[in-house]
């Protein structure tokens, strides 16, 4: 699975969890906080996205993360190890 198709899940989950993204161009470069993102709605963002890639990811691994594109990138990693 390439790092695009990762991004968009990423990216359906947020826009599914955030109020007033529709339409809207999402920077991966940013943190979902700086989209309006709530801690729970990371929480939700980031289970939603491990279910449908069908991966499992160390909560560890994911507290140093600092924006989408971070995310995306460990995801892709993930994904593409237990292929």
């Amino acid at each position: 699975m390439d790092r695009q198709e990762v991004l968009s899940v990423v990216l359906k989950h947020l826009r599914l969890n955030v109020n007033g993204l529709e339409g809207r161009e999402i920077d991966p470069s940013k943190s979902m906080v700086e989209f309006g993102a709530s801690s729970l709605d990371i929480v939700e963002v980031v289970s939603a996205s491990m279910r449908e890639l069908q991966i499992r990811v160390p909560r560890t691994e994911l507290a140093p993360l600092r924006n989408m594109d971070e995310l995306v990138d460990l995801f892709t990693k993930i994904k593409n190890k237990t292929q």
